[in-house]
């Protein structure tokens, strides 16, 4: 799969820009700050109905501007190619469209285009708190679990009704009835969410350390581990109901999947404590391409690969390392950032396919080379 056209209109810093995408590799250089990391975030967005930076759409929308719409071409083969459409207009519902007809629901179209996004902004998954971990886990399993996303989707609007009304109670217990009906609707959700994380980690695990090793050149040991209320032979009806008085007294729920986390380890020690910067990136490298593979396998189809400005902080060999690896058959669509158009040309060097070559200068896109 890849995209073989994309045109932005009022999106972040772009007025208005169209490209025509190489296949494989396509590099984009320039100063921080002029739009590289944008136009990987367009693409995102497009396969995942969201931004990968912004919680809120209000940001995605140029300043003084009222609306932005993207447009792509993604080509899975001669005969099927899809037009994505994505509209949005301040104060409005967002519109998205494939080939002309609008998704019903936007969860509809999560995982029919997979995506891996690489970006600084992972360190968050290693330096923030366990929501950032959550999230990560949601957004992959959600590309090719649908009944997972539902679940969560419902999880999460029955945990805020149960959590307004633990507030509405000011910790007395009354309404211990309508507790009960949250509850029963809560358990089978947790437990699904439960047995579908603890699988993903799992088979994930092998496949990360795998591509730390390779990577790394085995310096280290690293791992994954998924920590969960729920774990062992814990039901999660007889949990949250254990758990009532404390709810009470807090005035939210304190029991379920919501608190999850992903322990993340060098040589059994949390790699936030003990990881140099360039041993960190080297992880969440690993771990994006690791979910890569994931997703390849489950879909059957080549995730599209968003690299943006990773090779800060490695080493030369890390770097050929990485590029050894992306410029494999296994590896479809690679979109690359850097500020260097110099070391950019010197990187690719070590890349053994074609490529796409662009200048971009606030919000205006040169071809290099194609």
């Amino acid at each position: 799969m890849h995209i073989a056209k994309l045109s932005l209109v009022n999106y972040k810093n772009y007025s208005e820009a169209e490209i025509n995408l190489h296949g494989k590799v396509n590099c984009f250089v320039g100063n921080n700050g002029v739009g590289k990391t944008n136009l990987l975030d367009a693409v995102y967005y497009l396969c995942m109905c969201k931004s990968y930076f912004h919680s809120s759409d209000k940001y995605t929308i140029r300043q003084e501007q009222d609306f932005m719409v993207l447009q792509g071409a993604f080509v899975k083969s001669e005969d099927d190619i899809s037009e994505l459409y994505c509209g949005l207009k301040t104060g409005k519902k967002k519109q998205f469209r494939k080939n002309k007809k609008e998704y019903p629901r936007l969860s509809d179209h999560i995982g029919q285009f997979p995506v891996v996004m690489v970006s600084p902004a992972d360190s968050a998954l290693i330096t923030e708190g366990s929501e950032e971990r959550r999230k990560y886990m949601n957004a992959v399993i959600s590309q090719f679990d649908r009944s997972y996303l539902e679940d969560t989707i419902q999880y999460n609007k029955v945990l805020l009704q149960r959590n307004k009304l633990l507030k509405e109670m000011r910790g007395h217990s009354g309404a211990t009835e309508l507790l009960d009906v949250y509850d029963n609707q809560l358990a089978p959700l947790a437990e699904r969410v439960f047995s579908v994380r603890n699988k993903f980690v799992s088979e994930l695990t092998e496949v990360f350390q795998k591509y730390y090793s390779l990577i790394s050149e085995s310096k280290e040991k690293v791992g994954l581990h998924y920590v969960s209320q729920l774990d062992g032979e814990t039901n999660y009806l007889s949990l949250i109901k254990a758990a009532r008085g404390r709810d009470l007294a807090a005035q939210h729920t304190t029991v379920g999947v919501h608190r999850d986390d992903l322990e993340l380890s060098m040589n059994e020690m949390p790699i936030k404590k003990v990881g140099s910067q360039g041993q960190q990136k080297t992880f969440l490298v690993s771990l994006k391409l690791a979910q890569f593979q994931f997703l390849n396998e489950l879909k059957g189809v080549k995730p599209i690969l968003l690299l943006d400005d990773i090779f800060d902080k490695f080493d030369a060999n890390r770097v050929k390392q990485i590029l050894n690896l992306v410029s494999e058959d296994a590896f479809g669509q690679i979109f690359i950032t850097h500020t260097n158009e110099i070391r950019m040309r010197e990187l690719l060097k070590e890349f053994h396919g074609a490529y796409a070559l662009f200048q971009v200068e606030n919000g205006r896109i040169i071809t290099l080379v194609q």
